[in-house]
């Protein structure tokens, strides 16, 4: 009896627990839900497309010596603003200074022989007018002075060409711009191999940025214009922004486009320039070149 009864209370148990079992394999309720719904047109648009770029001078010159000699002064410092024709260094001009004087004596001296020969040269040719010396004589007097003047025009260059050499021993600035790195010192020896230094010309930068052929393919289909030339005339105003994330206040143009694509990179070289009265960008400096392609008749879906 009590068998059966332990039973009966196993079976009420387990019974209980398939009931437990099946109420929780029920479903998740479903609730309904709304959406928002609207309308997509075409329009036209502008989208901003961005290029690595680096800033370079509009005229980056490299500073070299002309002649061999001793840096004697050096007239700048690095990253100082220097006008055109400005002095940047002078190299000891002692030797060129002699030179000089040496080529002067020698002109002199070839003028006065000039001098000799024409009066030789006239004495015969009078002498032969009344037929007391030869044709012979007369020939040989005209080669002398015409050999004098040549001396002449010898010594006159070899003056200038001092003359030159001495210039040369005073650097000045080919452009208005910026100092760059200064890698020599005052006393050291230098020759035309030697780099002093590079100054910038920073009235105007360049940034300097590459487009895939690709792209390149693209502008040139949709160019209404006859040449790259005038298409390029027709960009819009392009905008440089600083690796900091800042935007430098001076708008851009894109002056021009490589005619030619990088067979190692697959890219067309392109600059813009822009104005900097207060040279605030420095040739090398890193950013992303900005600019704003129109883009007509497209679907846009906002980003919400």
């Amino acid at each position: 009896m009590n068998f059966i009864k332990s039973f009966s209370s196993l079976g009420m148990a387990v019974l209980g627990l398939c009931l437990v079992a099946c109420s929780g394999n029920k479903g998740p309720e479903i609730t309904p839900t709304s959406y928002e719904t609207m309308t997509v047109k075409k329009t036209d648009i502008t989208v901003p497309v961005k290029y690595s770029a680096r800033m370079k001078g509009w005229n980056d010159v490299n500073i070299t010596p002309q002649v061999n000699g001793q840096l004697t002064k050096i007239c700048v410092t690095e990253g100082q603003h220097v006008k055109k024709g400005q002095v940047l260094f002078s190299i000891d001009s002692r030797q060129a200074q002699l030179n000089l004087a040496d080529a002067k004596a020698n002109l002199e001296a070839a003028k006065a022989n000039e001098s000799s020969a024409e009066l030789e040269y006239q004495s015969n040719k009078n002498l032969f007018d009344k037929q007391i010396v030869s044709s012979y004589m007369l020939n040989t007097a005209l080669n002398a002075y015409n050999q004098a003047k040549a001396a002449v025009s010898q010594a006159q260059a070899a003056v200038h060409r001092a003359q030159v050499d001495l210039g040369f021993c005073t650097i000045t600035s080919p452009v208005n711009g910026i100092v760059g790195n200064i890698p020599v010192g005052a006393g050291q020896q230098v020759a035309p191999t030697d780099l002093l230094t590079v100054v910038s010309g920073n009235e105007r930068m360049e940034a300097s940025f590459s487009i895939t052929e690709t792209e390149l393919n693209e502008i040139a289909n949709s160019a209404e214009q006859k040449s790259s030339h005038d298409y390029i005339k027709n960009l819009p105003d392009v905008s440089f922004v600083m690796k900091d994330g800042t935007e430098y206040e001076q708008k851009g143009r894109v002056i021009t486009a490589a005619g030619v694509v990088d067979q190692m990179t697959g890219t067309v070289t392109c600059k813009a320039s822009f104005p900097n009265p207060d040279g605030r960008l420095y040739s090398g400096i890193q950013g992303t070149l900005v600019m704003p392609f129109a883009v007509k008749d497209v679907m846009v879906i906002p980003t919400t």
